[in-house]
């Protein structure tokens, strides 16, 4: 041991090893860390993506919650009495800038559908943590002429599982929900998908 005012001792340990530096050790951390970025991106590079990834899109299969509420218009509704028709829903909110620019793309979507006539899905947009009055105005000055659905209590976004507007939900004739959107959607698009799940292809 050394004695006060004196220098460590700095005896090599008696195998011979000269114990490492507080250099070395920050350089093996450092080479240990870059190896682990390097390899979360070689698995990113090479991850199958899913199917539509780009816009977030997700096939699901579990039955529709029930959604009874009315419109903003004080129109009941009752989703088990459209069974038989493809049922869009669509989370939405005033405040939402990606709902703001989803908004023509839903139009075009609602276009395509009405062309289909009775075979074209139904669009349901549903308030989500946002005022009526808010709603009324955003629909009246970007247009837009599908129900709009309240969701006062938070239940219909609890039954889906829905996390933050925008989201869209496919449901099926037979009641099933088939398909989830998550973020701004594309209309062509989503009409696209609409398609196959009808034909019974995959989607993407």
């Amino acid at each position: 041991m050394a004695s006060d005012g004196e220098a460590p001792d700095a005896t090599p340990p008696a195998d011979g090893t000269a114990p490492p530096s507080g250099s070395r050790r920050t350089s093996w951390i450092a080479l240990g860390v870059a190896a682990v970025v390097a390899a979360l991106f070689v698995i990113l590079a090479i991850a199958k993506p899913d199917r539509g990834e780009g816009t977030g899109a997700r096939r699901v299969d579990f039955a529709a919650p029930a959604v009874v509420t009315q419109t903003i218009d004080a129109v009941p509704f009752d989703l088990a009495q459209h069974r038989g028709r493809w049922v869009v829903f669509n989370f939405f909110a005033s405040w939402c800038g990606p709902c703001k620019l989803e908004h023509p793309e839903l139009v075009t979507f609602a276009s395509q559908q009405a062309q289909l006539g009775g075979a074209g899905a139904e669009l349901y947009a549903v308030i989500n943590d946002d005022s009526v009055d808010n709603v009324r105005r955003f629909f009246a000055d970007n247009g837009g002429s599908w129900p709009v659905l309240r969701d006062d209590d938070g239940a219909i976004a609890v039954g889906f599982g829905q996390t933050k507007p925008p989201e869209t939900w496919v449901v099926d004739p037979a009641g099933v929900v088939r398909l989830r959107v998550i973020g701004a959607v594309n209309g062509t698009q989503l009409s696209q998908w609409l398609q196959e799940l009808r034909d019974g292809a995959a989607v993407g």
